[in-house]
């Protein structure tokens, strides 16, 4: 598992143009509306100078038709030919008056810049990403669980989350079940939204995820080391027995369950009243006298 931040925003140009200052570095923290570049927006300016002088000759024609027209003199289709003319050319005119008022880009988000994609005098076009913002408040921890496991994980479940990195443990609530299975690995994703304190949990920081896929109240465990096979693959515990006043080992067959972290469920054949050989159990045989320290 791993962790993944909740939210990414990319921050962009919407006119392009030449980045002229660009004033943010990757790990920086930013806020909200903060200037974060500034295009040269010489091409706007341009365009600007352009419409202006094709609207001064627009609004003469206009004008003159006008005057005509008032007097009766020419045809409707020609007035309203250059009243079209004058108006198509002013609402041009503010539209790209707006596009300098994108000169400076702001940050559309509150968060620490994850990566920048450009740099000062590179030629950015409208909507090419300058830099993205991960937002740290939120984060989630997401894992790809053997699909073995799919009856075993329910949605709102807690599990706990270890963060080896940071010696630090976590626990939540499951708040996604992957939809589909990978078919490369066969495993399914499971997310854990978190909250952040401290921003200490950054993206692809190592997770370990603990799911509760078997639960067994008042069962008899044993570690793994004291417990043998036969050649028959039976497994047995050497208990503590008393003959004749003298104590020996007594080969119990048991039916062994689950094991988690070195320790295994008996399932059968152990009350759980019973003392188990611990040390030298490997070279015993049933009734065998042994020594207790």
């Amino acid at each position: 598992a791993a962790v993944e931040a909740e939210d990414m925003v990319a921050a962009s140009s919407e006119t392009g143009g030449r980045i002229i200052s660009l004033n943010v570095k990757e790990g920086q923290y930013v806020k909200r509306g903060q200037l974060i570049a500034t295009t040269d927006l010489e091409a706007v300016n341009k365009s600007i100078a352009e419409i202006e002088k094709t609207l001064e000759l627009a609004v003469d024609v206009f004008n003159r038709q006008k005057r005509l027209w008032d007097q009766n003199i020419g045809s409707e289709m020609q007035f309203l030919q250059a009243k079209n003319n004058k108006e198509r050319l002013e609402k041009s005119l503010e539209t790209v008056q707006y596009q300098l008022t994108k000169e400076e880009i702001v940050s559309p988000a509150s968060g620490m810049v994850n990566m920048v994609f450009s740099k000062n005098g590179e030629v950015v076009g409208p909507g090419t990403p300058i830099f993205d913002i991960l937002d740290l408040n939120k984060i989630k921890v997401v894992a790809d669980v053997p699909e073995i496991y799919i009856q075993a994980v329910r949605r709102g479940e807690v599990v706990k989350m270890k963060f080896p990195a940071l010696d630090m443990e976590r626990t939540g609530k499951v708040s996604l079940l992957g939809s589909q299975i990978n078919p490369n690995n066969r495993t399914f994703k499971v997310e854990v939204d978190l909250a952040n304190p401290g921003k200490k949990l950054l993206p692809n920081l190592l997770t370990s995820m603990l799911i509760k896929d078997y639960y067994a109240p008042n069962a008899i465990t044993l570690i793994n080391e004291l417990i043998q096979q036969d050649v028959s693959g039976r497994s047995y515990v050497f208990t503590v027995a008393e003959q004749n006043g003298k104590k020996t080992a007594k080969k119990v067959f048991v039916e062994i369950g689950e094991s988690y972290d070195g320790v295994t469920e008996i399932k059968s054949g152990l009350t759980g009243s019973e003392s188990v050989v611990v040390e030298g159990a490997r070279g015993l045989v049933d009734s065998e006298p042994i020594k207790v320290n």
